[in-house]
């Protein structure tokens, strides 16, 4: 599995979240999020959707696991629908996987990932989120990105 060391920009990101165990809860948001975004006018050929994992259930209890799926807006992007939230994402430095978007090849990833950053001498940054990247040309495709901060 191979990556690319990429410098993201500060970006502003509309979401919604859901708290819980990760898994299909996580795909039903996602499903709702992006009907929403259709609707309001976000999902266009160049949008960015984003699945942060914000907690580690490693450590984290499962019923308290935070899900956000979200997208970049403008700084001048406001909403009043109570189930969306407005955020900044800090930039930095990311290693950038890109892989198929199948559950299985996500899972196999998230397996993969860490060890591969060891191997190499990185360590994943616990103070800023790990990103799932998802661009309608890549999902055209069938890939996705898993975006590791180091």
């Amino acid at each position: 599995m191979t990556y690319q060391i990429e410098q993201m920009s500060k970006s502003r990101i509309a979401y919604m979240r859901r708290v819980g165990p990760y898994g299909e809860g996580n795909y039903a948001l996602m499903k709702k999020f992006k009907e929403w975004a259709k609707a309001n006018g976000l999902f266009t050929a160049s949008a960015v959707i984003l699945g942060i994992s914000q907690d580690n259930p490693a450590v984290t209890p499962l019923e308290n696991c935070r899900y956000d799926v979200g997208i970049i807006v403008s700084k001048s992007f406001k909403t009043t629908d109570t189930d969306v939230n407005v955020a900044e994402l800090p930039g930095g430095k990311y290693a950038v996987f890109t892989i198929d978007h199948t559950a299985e090849a996500i899972q196999k990833a998230w397996g993969e990932i860490f060890v591969r950053l060891s191997a190499q001498g990185r360590q994943p940054d616990v103070s800023r989120p790990i990103l799932e990247r998802y661009i309608p040309a890549m999902i055209d495709n069938h890939l996705c990105e898993i975006c590791v901060p180091v």
